[in-house]
């Protein structure tokens, strides 16, 4: 029962985050201006009258009937993946003396689903704060990362002895495509993905005019300088930009510890990294070049969110040893996560 609502969770998880995603990138993350309900009602057809009245008063704004439903469905999923997560903790307790249990992780994994709840409803209640909204993203990747972590061990995946210099590149390449992420979701929490409409370069240029200081502002306003003023193109500009940057470093890096785990007897894993990483930042490029469409945007977060997890499962496979690649992981075989 552990395992599968464990492997559940993990499988529901990815679903709230892309279908997060979605949310935010239809703009209907305040279809329901109130929290947890929408105008206080269970659901939107309970709410229907209020909905209309907003709609009626805001033409093409952020209340509409459709929009009401999907941040509903959103809510609903979250709140059946922290009764499931609830439940999961339970198990962990009860079962902490089995090896292919991690109970201290299920304990943390709940207070992250608590505090995710709370931004939320904070995200909500303070109007997409970027600073927010962006911080919700992060939170459903923890989540994540944690439930990938059970799972690996639940599952019995065993580890392989590597050397610690790749080991330590694959630290490396986890914490790039954290730092990826973070930007990625400060691009779109402040609407920056179309902010250069051309690639490789930017407004024609290798190095465009950025407005850096109010870019990267954390407490604002959407939308907004830190002082009230209207963010500017060039600060949208630096933001896109330095989100392109960090795209091109990460690459990089991975290409390395590609080539190092095919070197040392670890191929299927470089293959499966060399495949997410291709569809992610084709899916980058492609969302500039076809002016974000719904359906690419999305996936490029689900991309976003799959590599993750194959750096998570990377790093916590691998484990520094002098007896490493394909004989000392023979030899060493019922070595565990």
């Amino acid at each position: 029962m552990y395992r599968r609502l464990v492997f559940l969770a993990l499988s529901l998880t990815l679903a709230v985050v892309v279908f997060g995603a979605y949310v935010r990138l239809s703009d209907a993350g305040l279809g329901c201006p109130d929290w947890p309900g929408c105008y206080g009602q269970v659901t939107p057809a309970h709410a229907a009258e209020h909905i209309a009245e907003a709609e009626s008063a805001a033409p093409g704004g952020p209340v509409s009937l459709p929009k009401a439903w999907k941040e509903m469905i959103h809510r609903y999923l979250a709140a059946t993946l922290g009764f499931i997560i609830l439940v999961i903790a339970a198990l962990a307790w009860r079962q902490r003396r089995d090896p292919d249990v991690r109970p201290g992780i299920a304990v943390l994994l709940v207070g992250v689903v608590v505090f995710q709840g709370l931004l939320g409803k904070w995200t909500v209640t303070l109007l997409l704060k970027p600073a927010i909204v962006t911080g919700h993203l992060l939170g459903g990747l923890a989540t994540l990362s944690l439930l990938a972590l059970l799972a690996i061990r639940a599952g019995g995946l065993r580890r392989r002895f590597a050397s610690p210099a790749l080991v330590r590149l694959a630290r490396v390449g986890l914490l790039l495509v954290l730092v990826q992420i973070l930007l990625g979701g400060w691009t779109s929490t402040n609407y920056a993905a179309l902010a250069c409409t051309d690639f490789p370069t930017c407004h024609g240029s290798w190095w465009p005019a950025m407005d850096t200081a109010n870019a990267f502002h954390v407490v604002r306003e959407l939308g907004m300088t830190a002082t009230g003023d209207l963010l500017s193109h060039e600060a949208l500009t630096a933001i896109h930009w330095a989100h392109r940057m960090g795209a091109l470093v990460v690459t990089v890096g991975l290409l390395g510890l590609m080539v190092g785990l095919t070197k040392q007897g670890f191929g299927r894993m470089a293959a499966l990294l060399a495949l997410v990483l291709a569809g992610q930042v084709g899916l980058g490029i492609a969302n500039v070049l076809m002016s974000l469409p719904l359906p690419l945007a999305v996936a490029h977060n689900a991309g976003a969110a799959l590599l993750l997890l194959v750096m998570v499962v990377i790093n916590t496979r691998l484990m520094p040893g002098r007896a490493w690649g394909v004989a000392g992981s023979k030899k060493h075989e019922n070595a565990y996560a």
